[in-house]
């Protein structure tokens, strides 16, 4: 059986350039590659991947290409008296490999020219406790992390002063090798280097080859108005150190806001229990109350009952991204007098005999609620 010309597989012109022919390759690679055909088209779609391979290996190899333009097939082929070569993995099929599968496999590459591997440092958490007035009006304050910094004895390399980090020769500088397992090839960590890519023969007596080094470091916060319980601050390349000279990562600062002893919160609202005496509910009157801004005049009026929600308009959060400023809700508690004397319990009764003259008059919600009662029992058989 013929076999079908090679540029005619790759379907690239006889004057196609090296990243053409790449590129196609790469397509076809993608398209026909085992694991993405499997029933019916395995056999025909493998078939179809061998052939590619075979002629990329040809046509990406400039002198088995000027063999192959000159005599075809017969320049090329062993069996045909061709080249000696053919059928072997080149290292340029090698390389296009890792480059279409290497994300299959799981395997990061070094740099094109070898060398260590740079890889970005690890993101660090702070939890950040503020009081609630702290976090509505926001603040600076100053924390101290532990963290990996870069060494500055060896400039985060991990080799001594003077020395260099020598690339890796066993997987040439990506970290990885790749063993070929009949067909396929399986890519995994460099058993010399660990993924590092490079070798430290003399390494820093500073970091001890680690290119960075644990210290504290003292940090300036700001923290924006509004901020509540869950929310985070972003502080770019304050976290750990890269390896190899990479970027450090980033700090977050979590924040927690503490329990306050009058004020809880609600998003942008806040409330307060407020107790007014028996006499203030009756007959009404004034008193001070609490907020962030200060001291208000709050006004109770005449007959108020327990439970009464009493709003402040603009006493409350302003949203730390933007918007009107919250209310304070202050729910007053009528407070029962308690140690009464003898003369306090005495007046009591008068008052409640005076009171009962009224009938429903002084207690509606109570008189209500006794007809209800009344209703509800004479409804039940017992």
């Amino acid at each position: 059986m013929s076999k079908r010309d090679y540029y005619e597989v790759l379907g690239v012109n006889k004057n196609a350039s090296e990243a053409e022919i790449k590129k196609a390759y790469r397509r076809l690679a993608m398209k026909y590659h085992p694991d993405r055909n499997t029933g019916d088209k395995a056999t025909d779609a493998e078939q179809k991947f061998k052939e590619a391979k075979v002629a990329y290996e040809i046509l990406s190899d400039a002198q088995k290409r000027a063999a192959y333009d000159q005599f075809g097939h017969a320049g090329v082929d062993p069996s045909m008296g061709g080249g000696p070569g053919f059928g072997g993995g080149s290292a340029n099929f090698s390389d296009i490999f890792g480059d279409v599968f290497g994300d299959i496999f799981g395997g990061a590459r070094g740099g094109a020219g070898g060398g260590p591997r740079v890889q970005r440092g690890a993101d660090l958490r702070y939890n950040l406790k503020l009081t609630l007035e702290e976090a509505v009006a926001g603040t600076t304050v100053k924390i101290r992390v532990p963290t990996f910094v870069q060494c500055d004895s060896c400039g985060g390399s991990g080799a001594k002063k003077g020395s260099s980090p020598k690339t890796c020769d066993t997987c040439g500088g990506h970290g990885q090798v790749r063993m070929q397992q009949g067909f396929f090839s399986v890519q995994q960590t460099c058993p010399r280097c660990h993924g590092k890519g490079s070798i430290i023969s003399d390494p820093c007596g500073s970091c001890h080859g680690q290119g960075r080094v644990q210290q504290h470091k003292t940090l300036s916060v700001k923290v924006p108005a509004g901020v509540d319980t869950g929310d985070r601050i972003r502080l770019s390349g304050e976290g750990e150190a890269g390896e190899n000279g990479g970027p450090s990562g980033d700090l977050y600062v979590q924040v927690t806001v503490k329990p306050h002893n009058i004020f809880s919160r609600e998003d942008n609202t806040l409330f307060c229990e407020v107790p007014i005496s028996f006499v203030t509910a009756a007959l009404g009157g004034e008193l001070e109350v609490p907020t962030l801004d200060g001291k208000v005049l709050l006004k109770i009026p005449a007959g108020t009952q327990t439970g009464k929600m009493f709003r402040m308009r603009g006493k409350g959060v302003k949203p730390v991204r933007g918007g009107p400023v919250g209310d304070l809700l202050c729910r007053v508690l009528v407070e029962t007098p308690v140690h009464l004397t003898d003369e306090q319990k005495e007046l009591l009764r008068k008052l409640e005999t005076s009171m009962k003259k009224g009938g429903s008059r002084h207690s509606p919600q109570s008189s209500s609620w006794l007809d209800g009662v009344k209703k509800f029992f004479e409804g039940m058989k017992f």
